[in-house]
């Protein structure tokens, strides 16, 4: 077994755009490199062709970290997918299939068969592949929760993994909270960490080289490289603090995308992102869906939450101008429920069994919430993860609904709906892009980090402990 934990110094600090581009500096190397995170939690997800032959569901971001590294996403690359549903309790999705709920009250004793399958799936990879690439969630030095952890240092203990820990300096304090790291972990823990990386550096390298000699002498520890910040580094987004950085461009037609609280699946809309003419925003507020040219309603792991949600703040009302004004509406696997007439629960699949919402009427279709979840691939591109079932038309006027997530990241489909719905010309290709952008990771990786490092502690590590 070979393999390297990267885990960060907090959730957010580049553990995705490390693990990312090394498997992608790792693969242009002609190694056999898999991507692995144990326990994801994230409301956007992929589905792969499970060992069945089935449709199964991982992370968005293993999905993409698979394609940087050439290789076929699968389920043991995220054996455990939390999926927020609501206050302090997630969905669980355990090899690729829906394993009921966990809540923050058994945290501890509802997880223990989630680590296990966990760590059956890491055996597994470490069997096929020559390195796996293990990504780590939150921070290591959450001692708290270290008992349950098998996603940090209790993967690392298990499998005798070298870590190194990421830190974002943009968010100041990034030298404290790699001492701190170190500091609050237990002896055996932190015999396995093996160093720091540094992320979002902006200005001149020499001026920082002071503060890692220092960390280094405190710690006894290298640093393996500081990654410079980019604002054209692109990822696949993870979780909603990735919308925190969308704003807008100005560069055309406006296409503004409802916040919902619950939201998933909003990498639906990155391919628009990427048109010149347009100018993707996430909002929350009625007025801001006044100078729209497109409304879109995203996907949302909770339907009737979100549409109640939806009227407490007036937004119904917003998109019903909007549609009667000729504007286009596009509505997403929960967001085509919402446009609907109906939705019903009655089996309790999101709340209290028996409930029937109206929606918003824009769509002469019902939705019921079945107890199986639907698990669908698309060719060429799209996908649907759903409870939800729809019947009726998924079309009326400027206003469209889907249950396939993914459909616009296929160029051809993309361009005819842009051309249909705001006479706007499509210009680029969304597969290519994100392809370059995989490569640029690469390329910052192995100019900015000792890869050879990196891989030679991987190499070393990957025993059963």
């Amino acid at each position: 077994m070979s393999g390297l934990l990267v885990a960060g110094t907090t959730s957010d600090a580049g553990k995705s755009l490390v693990v990312t581009g090394l498997c992608r500096a790792l693969a242009r190397r002609g190694l056999r490199v898999a991507p692995y995170k144990a326990q994801n939690m994230s409301n956007n997800s992929m589905v792969v062709t499970g060992p069945d032959g089935a449709g199964a569901e991982i992370g968005r971001a293993q999905w993409t970290q698979a394609l940087a590294a050439r290789a076929v996403p699968e389920v043991a690359m995220n054996p455990v997918l939390l999926k927020p549903g609501g206050e302090r309790r997630s969905h669980v999705v355990v090899m690729g299939r829906p394993g009921g709920t966990v809540s923050s009250r058994d945290w501890d004793q509802g997880r223990r068969h989630l680590a296990e399958a966990a760590h059956a799936a890491y055996a597994d990879l470490a069997d096929r592949f020559e390195v796996v690439v293990a990504e780590g969630a939150g921070s290591p030095a959450e001692v708290n929760l270290r008992a349950g952890d098998f996603v940090n240092m209790g993967l690392a203990r298990r499998f005798g993994l070298p870590t190194v820990v990421v830190g974002d300096i943009d968010r100041g304090g990034v030298l404290a909270a790699f001492v701190g790291t170190r500091e609050l972990l237990d002896e055996a823990d932190r015999a396995l960490l093996a160093g720091w990386v540094v992320n979002k550096f902006r200005g001149d390298p020499a001026l920082l080289r002071p503060g890692l000699d220092v960390l280094e002498a405190r710690t006894s520890l290298p640093v393996h490289g500081v990654l410079p910040w980019r604002p054209d580094v692109w990822l696949d987004s993870e979780d909603a603090l990735d919308l925190e950085g969308r704003t807008a461009t100005q560069r055309g037609r406006r296409v503004v995308v409802v916040r919902f609280p619950r939201i998933s699946n909003f990498t639906d809309v990155d391919a628009l992102a990427l048109e010149p003419d347009l100018d993707v925003v996430f909002a929350s507020s009625p007025r801001d869906l006044g100078d729209a040219d497109l409304v879109v309603l995203p996907g949302t792991r909770a339907t009737l939450e979100d549409l109640a949600w939806l009227r407490s703040r007036g937004l119904d009302r917003a998109v019903r101008d909007h549609a009667a004004a000729g504007r286009p509406v596009l509505g997403i696997c929960g967001g085509c429920q919402v446009l609907g007439r109906v939705v019903r629960d009655r089996h309790g699949v999101e709340g209290p069994a028996g409930a029937v919402v109206e929606g918003l009427g824009l769509l002469d279709l019902e939705t019921d919430f079945s107890e199986e979840k639907a698990l669908r691939r698309h060719e060429p591109a799209g996908y649907e993860v759903h409870h939800g079932r729809v019947r009726g038309s998924l079309s009326a006027g400027p206003v469209t609904g889907t249950m396939v997530h993914g459909s616009l990241e296929d160029d051809d489909h993309r361009a005819r709906y842009l051309a249909a719905a705001l006479g706007v010309v499509s210009r680029v290709s969304f597969p290519a892009a994100r392809e370059r952008r995989l490569d640029l990771l690469g390329d910052l990786v192995e100019e900015h980090l000792d890869v050879d490092a990196l891989l030679g502690l991987a190499l070393s590590g990957g025993g059963s402990a």
